[in-house]
């Protein structure tokens, strides 16, 4: 599959919720910092899928409903279906259940933890971040996004490119959404500790892993 790149804000109407996809635009935050402006086509009343309007019901089956949440889950990571199998197979070889293994795995990507301090406001510009080497694991360049952290890890941002525009606006504003408790975060000197291994109830998306297993295992 190749990577997608058409609008962002289409694949969350494909799925009929926000996948936080544009950063700011999804927390109607505008590019001169003001609030309160409807941005999102989401809460614009646009929450029919792309393409044509479809009429009368449908009766949608097990494995669509499966594929559905399969591609939800991708889209919100920002994922490629190699990498997202991959994670899969390292869950199932996990003790525990899978579904919640692969979510975890796919959590403590370097990306989304970068994404969750909140120095990138979407997980695509905080890949971004990571592999134009703006970050540090534990004092270490690191600027691969599938870097998998570990507890006690910290993350910072070089302290050579904290003079950026980008990073001086995270010093000034701080994450747009809440900290997991699994991390914490300085935005004074952009620095980030992985305080524990997130656990399945510290993912906040929607998501029925249990469908993605059952999918993977026809």
């Amino acid at each position: 599959m190749a990577k997608y790149t058409g609008p962002a804000c289409r694949l969350c109407r494909r799925e009929g919720e926000k996948l936080y996809l544009k950063g700011d635009r999804c927390y109607n935050i505008s590019s001169d910092g003001t609030q309160g402006r409807k941005l999102c086509p989401l809460e614009k009343g646009r929450i029919n899928p792309p393409g044509p309007v479809k009429t009368g019901r449908r009766k949608v089956s097990a494995y669509a409903l499966q594929l559905r949440e399969k591609q939800k889950t991708k889209r919100a990571y920002g994922l490629l279906e190699k990498q997202f199998r991959m994670y899969h197979e390292k869950a199932e070889r996990m003790k525990g259940m899978t579904g919640e293994n692969m979510l975890i795995l796919i959590e403590r990507r370097l990306d989304n933890v970068v994404f969750r301090l909140g120095i990138g406001s979407s997980r695509a510009q905080a890949r971004q971040i990571v592999t134009h080497g703006h970050i540090t694991v534990n004092g270490k360049n690191v600027n691969i996004p599938s870097y998998l952290v570990s507890a006690g890890d910290v993350i910072a941002v070089k302290e050579s490119r904290q003079g950026k525009k980008i990073f001086e606006a995270v010093k000034e504003v701080g994450a747009k959404s809440a900290l997991p408790q699994w991390l914490e975060f300085d935005k004074t000197t952009l620095t980030g500790k992985v305080l524990q291994l997130p656990k399945r109830e510290d993912i906040d998306l929607r998501i029925k892993e249990h469908m993605i297993v059952e999918l993977y295992s026809k």
